[in-house]
């Protein structure tokens, strides 16, 4: 409910929805291309074939710019995430979020988008940390879950602190990029998802 006496929200009207997808669409399709996220709003702009003053009535910067990217991106994922998930027993469910959260790019733009998005979240990491523990809160809620789940089964120890479980698999999970490099550097094998699995797996097991 509003304040007393603060304007009632206004609702965006479907073109300045549109000219935000499109500055995020024009984001994309940069990252996909070069596999960096240095670009800056001048080029966003152009891509997008609007003007500065229009990407400022929608975005701050363009830190504003891909923590929306990324929400979306993380939104649309873990709903799909989800739905697959739900159906399955809690190891099962881990082993299946944490597969899809790993899995190697479709494609060489993918990879271009996955490594820029990847390396631009430590910047975001530092620069806005609340608001990028927002954009990450839905796939931190869905582990949450699934510990709960494999706790009620009973294939995940009772005395778990659930919140701190759920977010160092996230982290570990979602730095599944860097893993395979250093992996690969470090050991002559690339890490891949069912090395993160196994090592979580026994670090809950009941």
């Amino acid at each position: 409910m509003a304040r007393s006496g603060a304007a009632e929200p206004v609702e965006p009207t479907v073109e300045e929805e549109s000219r935000a997808t499109r500055f995020m669409r024009s984001a994309l399709a940069i990252l996909g291309e070069t596999g960096r996220a240095d670009f800056t709003v001048l080029q966003v702009v152009e891509r997008s074939k609007t003007s500065l003053r229009s990407f400022y009535q929608h975005f701050a910067s363009k830190d504003e710019l891909l923590l929306a990217l990324i929400e979306k991106i993380m939104a649309e994922s873990t709903l799909r995430w989800r739905t697959e998930t739900e159906p399955l027993a809690a190891p099962d469910a881990l082993r299946t979020l944490i597969d899809r959260i790993c899995a190697p790019a479709s494609s060489t733009t993918q990879d271009s988008i996955n490594r820029g998005l990847t390396f631009y979240n430590d910047h975001l990491a530092e620069t806005v940390p609340a608001e990028y523990a927002r954009v990450l809160s839905p796939v931190n809620v869905l582990i949450g879950e699934i510990i709960d789940r494999g706790i009620a089964e009973g294939a995940f120890a009772a005395d778990l602190d659930v919140a701190s479980a759920a977010t160092l698999i996230m982290q570990s999970t979602m730095g599944a990029m860097r893993l395979r490099v250093l992996g690969a550097e470090l050991n002559g094998a690339p890490l891949e998802g069912r090395h993160i699995y196994d090592f979580c797996i026994r670090a809950l097991s009941a």
